[in-house]
């Protein structure tokens, strides 16, 4: 497809190359993609001069991507997006360890989880637009995890400024899995700058309270009248630094909100004043983790110079609740033989003169 360039990206250290997929929309926005990770190094979407800017943080050397990408900058997460306690949970009767890399908990599929994969990429070439179609088959015992999990994850810019991401996975044993994509946005376009500026409304009436390890306490906590109410748009940086113990917990917003409706809706809208820039989120998972960028510290140069610092970036994580295999109450993230996990996410960009 002439909208869709393939270059190389990078050596890793084994001498294996990397990919970069460039796509690119009728209306000149463009999306890079690499197949280590399922990453998205870069997303660009426009002002309100109509200028194309880079909006999602990154590294400016491959190599940082593929040392561990400390911040899982725009990676596909899995098997299991957002922590599980302890790194142990039980599917009928039987009791699974996975790794502890947070803590004491598992963390985002652990230290060897999606993040670090390489993706097998192929050009969707009968899509509308153009589509990239990314797949990996996570092995029985990977991480600690349990069955053979073929996984298809479908990235698609649209003519609307959208991008659409669709996950789906099959199992051959009973697993749990929770997908989601670490973007990490600033819609100023220019990656010193604090996200305190940007204006956040979510579709949603509470959030989970967390313990200090940000394990969901199990409580559904309305949010009015507290910092996490966002169910009006309000500044980012307006409450974030509030005398709360669970802003304290978190150094900041690092919360699953528990969404309002069902099915593929819009959850979430940020605008940033200054740019004009609109960003839409629609998914059809039940929660979304809004994180705040509380543990950028400075330690990599950012894609327009200076450093990724504390609070330069956002992440809106659509998933379902951390802990979920550890709480019943919570939706089930179990898979078994014979069903399929599908899921769908959508970025929307416009602009607010």
């Amino acid at each position: 497809m002439k909208n869709i360039q393939v270059s190389d990206y990078g050596t890793m250290a084994g001498g294996k190359m990397v990919k970069k997929y460039t796509l690119t929309n009728k209306n000149g926005m463009t999306l890079e993609v690499i197949n280590f990770g399922g990453i998205i190094t870069s997303l660009t979407a426009p002002d309100k001069n109509g200028k194309y800017e880079d909006v999602v943080l990154g590294f400016t050397k491959p190599e940082d991507y593929f040392n561990g990408n400390p911040y899982y900058f725009g990676a596909i997460i899995g098997r299991y997006g957002n922590r599980i306690a302890n790194g142990t949970f039980e599917i009928d009767g039987k009791t699974y360890q996975v790794d502890q890399n947070d803590h004491s908990n598992n963390l985002h599929g652990g230290t060897n989880g999606f993040h670090t994969k390489f993706w097998n990429i192929e050009v969707v070439k009968d899509s509308e637009f153009p589509t990239l179609k990314l797949t990996y088959t996570s092995p029985d015992g990977e991480e600690g995890f349990p069955g053979n999990l073929k996984t298809t994850v479908l990235y698609t810019l649209n003519d609307d400024d959208s991008l659409e991401i669709s996950y789906e996975a099959e199992t051959d044993q009973p697993t749990i899995v929770n997908l989601t994509q670490h973007s990490y946005f600033n819609l100023s376009g220019d990656f010193t700058k604090e996200i305190t500026d940007h204006e956040l409304q979510i579709d949603a009436n509470q959030f989970l309270p967390t313990n200090s390890t940000m394990i969901p306490t199990g409580v559904l906590k309305n949010m009015e009248n507290t910092a996490f109410d966002f169910t009006v748009s309000k500044p980012i940086g307006k409450d974030i630094n509030q005398d709360d113990e669970q802003l304290k917990f978190g150094n900041g917003y690092d919360h699953n909100y528990i969404l309002n409706g069902n099915g593929l809706r819009n959850i979430a809208k940020v605008h940033h004043p200054e740019s004009g820039r609109v960003m839409e989120v629609l998914t059809t998972e039940p929660g979304v983790q809004f994180y705040s960028g509380n543990f950028l510290d400075g330690k990599f140069e950012t894609k327009t110079g200076g450093k990724s610092e504390k609070r330069t970036g956002f992440c809106l994580e659509t998933q379902h609740y951390p802990d979920s295999p550890n709480q019943s109450a919570f939706p089930s993230t179990v898979l078994r033989p014979g069903e399929k996990y599908d899921s769908k996410t959508i970025y929307k960009f416009s602009v607010k003169k």
